[in-house]
């Protein structure tokens, strides 16, 4: 059986016991910042498990793509590791439970995928007798065949929230595989016991103090991984070697004129490129791109871990590229968007990929420095420091470090290497924080929720409502009143404002009583459904249960909504003028700006910039009508309608439509023509992350604002340079001409100068054992003349030691030099500046021949140079 018939299958199976089959969530999580990436099929689900949102569907069946981390280098060698797989999973959110899910799990693993009964264990947490009676006495398991097993391993929980017991389905391989022992059983860490499905009953909420209590709506949460199953039916050792990877591997090994199975390293580094370029390409269609910091940082480092096993293979040029389109290929039926990003995934791979093989020629050259130091000093080897910084700064594998340094006869300290590279990986698991499903705060909100039932939002219609005080918090708790300058929180029944979300910022508003006023500066939904505000009272006492008017900014709010309604004029321009491949990857609209990122491969530049322009105030100008209007999903995508790749939409959606310009999916507030942008004027783009560009713009009275702040500058310029503002231009021109001809004339006095002085100071020259020694405090205004001269001193003794030193305000600088013939004597121009420097309070360093340094203590630099003759005379050997 393929793996996607397996796939296939399984969700088949669960439709036809009523599940909903939804297409996988993003690897990106949805507005949950405390994870990477979706490491479960579970992740999406979250907020239905917590109860901080209402699923649509009680019961739902996935195929979901996933990403962990954590153990990259046993990728490849080990036969389970991978840092992307597939999760097959069904789920329940208060609806069926341990009756249902037991006796279907045995069901389709023994009819459906008809793996022998007698190869099958079970394993359940120590004490669910109630999980040990169903698979015992409903399916018939023997109770022998049943393993009881303790919390580490049986009970699922993440800090505050719900959880559970697990039960997992293990196949016994066969003997062959296992260890020998004698008390070898499921639970060995040995490969004859495979666990293939985790069934997770969530029964329990753990509270702050680590207490549990049952929940009234209980859950259901499996997790089968398809690549396991997959080497179980295809009888293979290894999931590497099922169909899901060998048509990559084999793809591979074929572009590198190798072939698997023949040589551990060719299969080791053919393993890693098929794992590793899945990730990217799955990673980069869901919109994450390489970068230093957080999920773009692991992007960069699977992708560069993967050209250099290309290396292995025996490729030097670009690749990866190539095996993503395998990837895209095998696995486009299962997952559309990958054909949909096609063009976008591979731009973004070769891009960095190029990008990582020049700085590997850059590592290269660092090296080569590296080795000629350490043989410059006598030195046997590479510091570990050093390989290691090699690595982590430029990708640079340690066994190729040792490899060139062998060539030069030089070892490598893999025992420091080794230690840094522990460190980091300390480093690294300390900053893997598991975090609560849910905090003391939300558990509130979500009781609050339960209590108060949900907020009723009129704010894309109307910008007043009268309201009731539903809940009042001060500092977290729920409070009868609050009086004038008191911060609340406070619930309403029905709410005009809109609360933060999709990139567009909080109305502000007033909430007016009788003798009572509130000022709202914030507003929220920390839980599905319930709107919070947040204000200070300004006058007046307020309680729970009065009547108030709630009041919209509206100057505000329209403003809000001209930089809202622009930012789809202008996604829809950039895609005009750049490309189809352009795509939104984050926006930020306010009332006086708006920014908006977007994936693109260059600076855009001023004519790209200029039309961009142009075609958001042509559709300005044409007094487009905006239509707003709620429709489902397969409806909006077939009318053509944009949509985040990423984002959760549920059955309905809003779709916001501008004449036949744009139609995108939308929550935001919104103009009802878009003459109301008034104009559109773009005043910054710029890059934020490879692939990534930012633009920035203001519409509307920003727009006024932008030119009458420009057209001061202009003014206050016009006042300073004493013309006109219709010839500005060309007296800027003029004066940045004769600012050169100044220049020349200046450089030309400085160098005359600095002849004259390089003539008076020869006649300074002292010896130090015979050896010249010519040391001086000099006129040079920067580090250039003050080596400018140092040169024309070493032409003009042709013999011996220099060493000058300036003063340019606070800093000094200083330039050594030793001619060649002295390099045999102990004499090193780099260690005579760096003791020189610090009695000037500083450092520094270089070449042999010729080296620099600076430091912070003018008033001591007469006294550093006197010093000169008497360092030179220890160094001479």
């Amino acid at each position: 059986m393929t793996g996607k018939e397996i796939r296939e299958k399984y969700l088949r199976f669960f439709e036809q016991r009523g599940h909903q089959i939804l297409p996988s969530a993003s690897l990106i999580p949805h507005n949950d910042p405390s994870i990477l990436w979706t490491a479960a099929g579970m992740v999406p689900f979250k907020p239905f498990f917590t109860g901080q949102a209402v699923p649509e569907y009680q019961r739902v069946t996935t195929c979901q793509k996933c990403i962990r981390t954590p153990d990259i280098e046993s990728v490849g060698r080990t036969a389970r590791h991978h840092t992307f797989f597939e999760m097959l999973g069904n789920f329940s959110f208060g609806d069926y439970f341990k009756e249902s899910i037991i006796p279907w799990a045995w069901e389709f693993i023994t009819k459906e995928l008809n793996l022998p009964k007698e190869k099958l264990w079970i394993t359940i947490y120590q004490d669910d007798d109630e999980a040990f009676e169903i698979w015992n006495k409903v399916v018939g398991i023997p109770s022998e065949r049943i393993v009881r097993l303790g919390k580490d391993t049986n009970f699922w929980e993440i800090g505050v929230g719900p959880c559970g017991p697990c039960s997992e389905i293990y196949v016994d391989l066969g003997e062959a595989r296992g260890c020998g022992s004698p008390e070898c059983q499921v639970g060995c860490d040995c490969d004859r016991f495979l666990e293939i499905w985790n069934l997770v009953f969530i029964q329990f909420f753990r509270d702050e103090e680590g207490n549990y209590s049952p929940l009234e709506n209980k859950g259901i949460d499996t997790g089968m991984g398809l690549e396991r199953v997959a080497s179980v039916l295809q009888g293979v050792a290894s999931n590497f070697d099922t169909d899901i990877f060998r048509e990559i591997m084999d793809f591979t090994a074929n572009l590198a004129g190798q072939e698997y199975g023949q040589k551990a390293d060719i299969d080791l580094a053919l393993k890693v490129i098929a794992d590793h370029c899945r990730a990217v390409t799955f990673a980069v269609s869901d919109g994450a791109l390489p970068g230093n910091e957080g999920r773009g940082y692991v992007i960069r480092r699977l992708l560069r871990r993967a050209v250099r096993f290309g290396r292995v293979l025996g490729v030097r040029e670009p690749f990866l590229y190539k095996v993503a389109q395998a990837v895209i290929k095998q696995m486009q039926d299962a997952y559309p968007e990958l054909k949909q990003k096609a063009e976008h995934v591979l731009r973004v791979i070769r891009t960095e990929e190029e990008r990582f093989l020049e700085t590997l020629a850059a590592g290269s050259d660092i090296l080569s420095a590296l080795i000629n130091e350490a043989k410059a000093s006598g030195a046997s080897e590479i510091t570990g420091d050093d390989a290691f910084k090699l690595y982590d700064t430029f990708g640079f594998p340690l066994e190729l470090t040792q490899e060139i340094a062998e060539e030069q006869g030089l070892a490598v300290d893999v025992e420091v290497f080794n230690a840094a590279m522990e460190e980091q990986r300390k480093r690294a698991r300390s900053a893997r924080q598991e975090t609560e499903y849910l905090s003391e705060r939300g558990v509130l909100y979500k009781a609050l929720r339960e209590e108060l039932g949900e907020t009723r939002f009129i704010g894309y219609s109307a910008l007043e409502a009268d309201s009731n005080i539903m809940a009042l918090l001060k500092d977290g708790m729920q409070e009868i009143s609050a009086v004038a300058g008191e911060e609340v929180e406070i619930v309403l029944d029905v709410t005009p404002c809109y609360a933060e979300s999709g990139g567009q910022v909080a109305d502000h508003a007033i909430l007016r009583g009788p003798d009572l006023e509130v000022e709202i500066t914030s507003v929220n939904k920390p839980v599905e459904g319930l709107v919070i505000h947040r204000g200070k009272v300004l006058s007046g006492i307020i309680k729970r249960h009065d009547s108030v008017k709630a009041i919209v900014d509206q100057p505000r709010r329209q403003d809000t909504a001209r930089n809202h309604s622009a930012t789809h004029l202008l996604h829809k321009a950039l895609k005009e003028v750049l490309g189809d491949h352009v795509n939104q990857a984050g926006s930020l609209v306010e009332p006086d700006r708006l920014r908006f990122d977007f994936t693109h491969y260059a600076a855009v530049t001023s004519e790209e910039l200029r039309r961009i322009e142009e075609i958001v105030n042509e559709a300005v100008l044409s007094n487009l009508s905006i239509e707003v209007f709620e429709t489902s999903l397969s409806k909006a995508k077939e009318m053509g309608a944009a949509a985040l790749f990423g984002e959760k939409y549920g059955k309905q959606v809003r779709v916001v439509k501008m004449g036949d310009f744009s139609m995108e999916l939308c929550g935001g507030t919104h103009l009802t023509s878009t003459a109301e942008v008034g104009l559109f004027k773009i005043f910054n783009e710029t890059s934020v992350g490879a692939g990534l560009r930012r633009i920035e713009a203001v519409t509307g009275t920003g727009v006024l604002k932008y030119l009458k702040a420009k057209e001061e500058q202009l003014e206050e310029i016009a006042s300073v340079i004493k013309s006109p503002m219709h010839e500005l231009v060309r007296r800027s021109e003029a004066l940045v001409q004769q600012n050169k001809s100044l220049e020349q004339e200046i450089e030309a006095l400085r160098n005359k100068l600095a002849k004259s002085e390089v003539q008076d100071i020869l006649g300074n020259i002292k010896r130090a054992k015979e050896v010249p020694v010519l040391a001086s405090v000099v006129a040079a205004p920067d580090m250039d003349n003050l080596r400018g001269m140092v040169d024309m001193l070493r032409d003009k003794m042709g013999s011996g030691v220099i060493l000058l030193g300036s003063t340019a305000g606070e800093k000094v600088n200083l330039v050594a030099a030793v001619t060649k013939d002295l390099h045999g004597q102990g004499l090193h121009a780099g260690n005579l500046v760096k003791e020189i420097a610090k009695m000037v309070g500083g450092g520094g360093g270089g070449r042999p021949d010729m080296a620099q340094a600076g430091g912070k203590n003018p008033e001591k630099l007469q006294e550093a140079i006197d010093q000169v003759c008497r360092v030179v005379e220890g160094q001479i050997k």
